[in-house]
């Protein structure tokens, strides 16, 4: 028959099924630590770089783009709508002053200086005909007003002999009346006539000095065109070396286009960008680093543009040294922009190590060992870090990316 099994016997069971279960635990633990202990993480000289910790100096930079531009450069721009006939000189070429660039052809504008001079011509006649019309209402008014004089005279000695008749009983005084209205009516043409004279006059005199205006107006046309017309010959302002010309000959060319571009090749400047982002920390004469190829220059921003064109802002840096001989014009260079300095700092120089936060995780190598520490840091820029905390000056640290090590507390160094 089955045999009934009793509690304290399941409770016993129990007891020794955990037991084994805490003893195969701790046995696969040790087992894992032991395994960890065996095959430590392990690195060769070869695969990572180091720097040595040290007390200097540092600037916080921010990073921008500059391109070298020609310190002193000038456009020659077209004076006339036309076309380009010849180019005498190409991109690269030095040039003196009053050297021919190009020349162009100027047949349009030269008909329209034609046009305008027959047009001076044309306004000039205009306004002799007006002042001789003017010297002839002179002549008129004061023929008249002598004719109208002679009449109005006349009229008055009629009414003195009518008045000296009406004394004497031979006249009436209707007939003194009338010759009283005759003499009235002619005094009121004389004046009528001199007061529309004296308007024609007024009006021609305007009519004149409105022509004169447009006269001069034209003269001034013709002069401004003359002046293009004796540029249309593009010759060098300066002296220098030409950094672009239009080639295009036969194109048309309108008036204020750039035909070609002299600069003086020694003395640069570096044209600046960055992102808007950053403009509260951008400002005249703040300190600039340019570097390209194994050379840095030193300058300072001047000329921050006030308009922002999609998302970027411009400004322009003015180098200490403008005519190194290894600028070119338009050559792209790394540009930093130093925010902040300090002095006498714990510094490292730079590398994939760092990530950018406050803390870091890096690896102090001491006696074949790298053991992961956590540091401080502080300013940066393409050369050193600053750090605050956690590292004295002489300790070795590696500057690599150890992201593959981010879990190992210590590695092993093997040659």
């Amino acid at each position: 028959m089955d045999t009934i099994i009793t509690e304290e016997v399941n409770a016993g069971k129990r007891k020794k099924r955990l037991l084994v279960s805490i003893i195969c635990l701790v046995i696969l633990a040790a087992g894992i630590w032991l395994i960890r202990a065996y095959f430590k993480p392990a690195l060769t000289k070869a695969e990572f770089t180091t720097a040595i910790a040290e007390k200097g100096n540092i600037e916080n930079t921010i990073n921008a783009t500059g391109e070298i531009l020609p310190e002193f450069e000038e456009a020659l721009t077209s004076p006339i709508n036309a076309s380009i006939r010849n180019v005498t000189m190409d991109a690269g070429n030095k040039i003196t002053a009053g050297q021919s660039i190009l020349t162009l052809d100027k047949s349009a504008a030269q008909t329209d200086f034609d046009k305008l001079k027959f047009l001076i011509e044309s306004k000039e006649n205009e306004i002799e005909k007006l002042k001789l019309d003017l010297e002839k209402s002179f002549y008129d008014i004061k023929s008249n007003n002598s004719i109208k004089q002679l009449r109005i005279s006349n009229l008055a000695d009629a009414v003195s002999n009518n008045k000296k008749l009406y004394k004497a009983g031979g006249g009436t005084k209707e007939n003194i009346e009338q010759a009283e209205l005759n003499l009235k009516v002619a005094e009121l043409e004389k004046q009528q006539l001199e007061n529309e004279i004296k308007s024609k006059q007024q009006t021609m005199k305007i009519e004149i000095r409105e022509a004169e205006i447009a006269l001069a107006i034209q003269r001034n046309d013709q002069a401004a065109l003359k002046r293009k017309l004796d540029l249309a010959n593009v010759i060098a302002t300066r002296s220098g070396v030409i950094t672009w010309v239009n080639k295009n000959i036969g194109a048309s060319i309108k008036e204020g286009e750039v035909l070609a571009k002299i600069a003086d090749l020694g003395s640069f400047k570096v044209a600046g960008s960055m992102s808007d982002n950053l403009l509260d920390q951008l400002h005249n004469h703040m300190p600039a680093i340019i570097r390209f190829n194994e050379t840095q220059l030193r300058g300072q921003v001047i000329n921050i543009s006030p308009a922002v064109n999609n998302g970027i802002v411009s400004f322009e840096v003015q180098l200490e040294k403008r005519n190194n001989k290894q600028l070119r014009p338009n050559m792209k260079v790394d540009l930093f922009l130093v925010t902040a300095v300090r002095n006498g700092v714990t510094r490292v120089v730079n590398g994939p190590a760092f990530k950018g936060s406050d803390l870091q995780d890096i690896f102090v190598v001491s006696q074949g060992k790298a053991q992961r520490r956590t540091v401080k840091t502080g300013l940066s820029n393409f050369d050193y870090i600053e750090i605050i905390s956690g590292l004295k000056p002489g300790e070795v640290i590696i500057t690599s990316d150890m992201t593959s090590y981010k879990n190992a507390a210590e590695i092993s160094i093997v040659n």
